[in-house]
């Protein structure tokens, strides 16, 4: 990317404009004081913090959890929306084809909600409109009366060919894996296909960062694998474009946990990683590795957007921070509807 390009991508603003925006995101003390709040409490809680416009503007239609879930997502949706129009140039591509991610997680959402048999208006509350899908194509997926039917749906998008495709092994296993990891296969490799071969410094800074995202996938896949015992060829669900392990490496080390590890403590994210991987290493089940992992990876971003400031690293790391929150707080809200006690409750929490 020449000096031009840079400038016009106004870097500057969009990362000062997002370390303010990161500044306000709840912290640990939020978290702490939300688990012991019931549903009530934690809808005035954050009719005080940065929420209260979405918590007013609701709050004559929806009550409750499914208040909170709606606020959320509008305001997740509403801060994307800021990135976009903030960013000029290359920065506006990159964060609009990572911001696809949201195209990804709709889908999956309506997936799951088939897959499980929840009714459409809790599908509907869970949508972030923050991709590239219309609302048109969002209602289209939410009138799907099946997986097949979601599958159909999407069949002039770029997950149509990879989901039909994937189809076969969904009807063989029962399993929803084959599906979702071809969305996930669809949009890290088009992502990283699209790039230029002999990148400049701001775009080998973005790949870098997608690098890392995918080793974490790949990672979280494997050790799924790992630990389901189920017979999967790997490599079915290797994505491209890491540098953690290739699809020979992955057939290998799927087959034995602790090589699988000890591969990881040896690579270039093994510092990165420690505490995830000793969280395994004493974890009753897999979601709580995978929670450390969700930390280790904003932690990672983090790491990018310290040593490189002025670049699309903390805009990246500010999305996924912001995922996280959203996460966090939906679970808390959950937790407390079900019952369940705080301690429970911090459980299915990622904090970095």
């Amino acid at each position: 990317m020449s000096a031009q390009d840079y400038r016009s991508s106004n870097y500057e603003y969009v990362t000062a404009r997002v370390r303010s925006r990161r500044s306000k995101l709840f912290d640990d003390d939020d978290y702490r004081k939300l688990v012991r709040m019931g549903t009530s409490e934690i809808a005035r809680f954050m009719e005080e913090s940065e929420y209260e416009a979405e918590m007013n503007r609701l709050g004559s239609r929806h009550s409750g959890v499914d208040l909170v879930e709606y606020a959320l997502n509008e305001n997740l949706a509403g801060h994307f929306d800021d990135l976009l129009r903030w960013a000029d140039g290359r920065l506006y591509d990159y964060v609009a084809r990572y911001l696809r991610k949201f195209d990804v997680w709709n889908v999956k959402t309506v997936l799951r909600g088939l897959y499980s048999g929840a009714d459409r208006a809790a599908v509907e509350a869970d949508l972030i409109d923050a991709g590239e899908f219309s609302e048109d194509e969002l209602e289209a997926l939410l009138d799907a009366d099946s997986v097949e039917a979601v599958v159909a749906a999407l069949d002039r998008t770029v997950f149509g060919d990879p989901l039909e495709a994937a189809l076969a092994d969904y009807e063989g296993s029962g399993l929803l894996v084959p599906l979702e990891n071809a969305l996930d296969r669809t949009f890290y490799e088009s992502l990283i296909a699209g790039l230029p071969d002999e990148p400049g410094r701001a775009t080998s800074l973005y790949i870098e960062f997608l690098r890392a995202e995918i080793d974490f996938r790949n990672l979280r896949n494997a050790l799924r694998i790992a630990r389901s015992g189920a017979d999967m060829d790997p490599s079915e669900y290797f994505i491209e474009g890491g540098r953690l392990f290739d699809e020979q490496e992955l057939r290998q080390l799927v087959t034995d946990e602790s090589q699988l590890v000890e591969h990881i403590r040896e690579s270039t994210y093994g510092d990165d990683l420690d505490d995830a991987l000793g969280t395994l290493a004493e974890a009753e089940s897999l979601i709580e590795f995978e929670h450390a992992l969700d930390a280790a990876l904003l932690e990672y971003a983090d790491t990018l957007s310290n040593r490189y400031p002025l670049s699309v690293c903390p805009i990246l790391s500010f999305v996924l921070a912001k995922e996280r929150e959203v996460d966090n707080i939906r679970a808390i809200a959950r937790g407390r509807e079900a019952g369940l006690a705080p301690e429970e409750i911090r459980e299915e929490l990622v904090i970095s």
